[in-house]
């Protein structure tokens, strides 16, 4: 799994690949709290580059949710692979993190 992220103006847009598993889970959590920042107004965690995520990479997933919650700070995920896509919804996640088909969407509807 890695991990990449860049800000546009006050989004920060956070861009990991690979698989999320058991096995990198907790490298993953820690890898997306350091890529945050007080300064950011927005997070979006761009999933196109996931092609597996695990129970436990959704429970990093619903930490990184609650933690920007505390902080108020909208959060969406967009660009999930199809497989990705269905753990979301047989998982009820989609009900929990708001979810853009792309980048550009959830850019659009967050900074409205």
């Amino acid at each position: 799994m890695e991990l990449a992220h860049e800000r546009d103006a006050d989004t920060n847009v956070i861009s990991p690949s690979g698989r999320v598993d058991g096995s990198n889970s907790a490298a993953f959590h820690e890898a997306l709290l350091a890529a945050l920042s007080d300064d950011d107004s927005r997070v979006i965690l761009d999933m196109g580059g996931i092609d597996y995520i695990s129970s436990a990479g959704l429970r990093v997933l619903l930490l990184l949710a609650q933690h920007l919650s505390g902080s108020s700070k909208p959060f969406a995920v967009c660009s999930l692979a199809a497989s990705v896509d269905e753990v979301f919804r047989i998982s009820g996640f989609n009900q929990i993190i708001t979810v853009f088909g792309t980048l550009d969407e959830a850019k659009a509807q967050l900074a409205s």
